[in-house]
């Protein structure tokens, strides 16, 4: 089962974190934007060709501490067909580094259209007598608004080609609570979507204990990361709002379960852009990023104490 695989990745690096790769322009140093720029003109082109230079030097200084990448589709579509190549040629390069892929979509729609955005995210599509995998992702992060006609689909696909899913529950995002917090009967939205995952899951089961079906539940709200914990012991969380949304290694530490398994961290901002916040030279931005992973994974890890499959 796919998150299998990714908890192997968390015990062998002792690492539950994932390195965000939402990069936009002003977060490349200078001198890549420069060359790109000076070989493909200031184009859309040249603009994904800078991002794409800036993400495989972000992954070759992480792939052997980080067991996973979380690249945002939006930050590549906002370039159109030359950011999405981007966005694949990323997928591409942190697969052959051993990286296990979370794409961060939030996909949502309804049966055949749920289908598609599935199998172009996590699956196969023929043409002809050949299969080809029109993006490299190992997980996806999906809605579950639209309840199980949105998920069923890509409960199909992840059966298929053994894959996984981040279904949002309790989003980091200050607004959150406005829907998410409102009451159905005696259970918040977030618990009642915690508890269809639970449900979920069943489909997708793992040899650790935890489904295929997983939650995002941000970082920033810890006392509902621990409610959702009690409530779903078979269901890993990806948690965001870790560093430059402001939430510490302590507010995430009811995610994990005493084998220090359960949850995995995401920094965007904060890992990228180190080397801004460093105030090293721009051409060690990979060697800066490499610093705060490793930083964040020993502030983490004082309170999750160790990772045992």
């Amino acid at each position: 089962m796919s998150f299998d695989r990714l908890i192997e990745k968390i015990a062998r690096t002792n690492n539950p974190t994932v390195a965000g790769l939402d990069p936009k322009l002003d977060y490349v140093p200078n001198y890549i934007k420069e060359k790109a720029f000076e070989k493909y003109g200031e184009t859309l082109k040249g603009a994904s060709k800078a991002l794409l230079w800036f993400n495989k030097g972000l992954i070759d200084a992480l792939c052997d501490i980080v067991p996973a990448v979380k690249p945002q589709a939006a930050y590549y579509e906002m370039y159109g067909y030359s950011g999405l190549k981007t966005l694949y040629k990323t997928q591409e390069y942190a697969r052959k580094k051993g990286m296990y892929v979370i794409t961060d979509a939030k996909r949502n729609d309804i049966g055949t259209t749920m289908e598609a955005y599935a199998v172009g995210h996590l699956g196969k599509v023929r043409v002809g007598a050949e299969e080809y995998e029109p993006f490299l992702g190992d997980a996806l992060t999906v809605n579950g608004y639209l309840g199980s006609d949105g998920i069923n689909p890509v409960i199909k696909v992840c059966k298929q080609y053994d894959k996984g899913m981040f279904v949002l529950a309790k989003t980091s995002n200050p607004s959150s609570g406005e829907l998410q917090d409102m009451k159905i009967g005696d259970r918040t939205v977030y618990e009642v979507m915690g508890d269809m995952c639970e449900e979920w899951g069943k489909e997708l089961s793992g040899k650790y204990g935890y489904s295929g079906v997983g939650i995002v539940a941000g970082a920033t709200y810890p006392e509902q990361i621990e409610i959702l914990r009690k409530r779903l012991p078979h269901t890993f969380f990806l948690i965001p709002g870790y560093g430059a949304q402001g939430a510490s290694a302590k507010d995430i530490a009811a995610a994990f379960d005493k084998n220090g398994l359960g949850g995995i961290v995401n920094s965007s901002r904060g890992i990228m852009c180190a080397y801004q916040k460093e105030k090293c030279d721009e051409k060690d931005y990979a060697g800066s990023a490499r610093r705060e992973a490793v930083r964040m994974r020993d502030e983490i890890m004082s309170f999750v104490n160790r990772v045992q499959i």
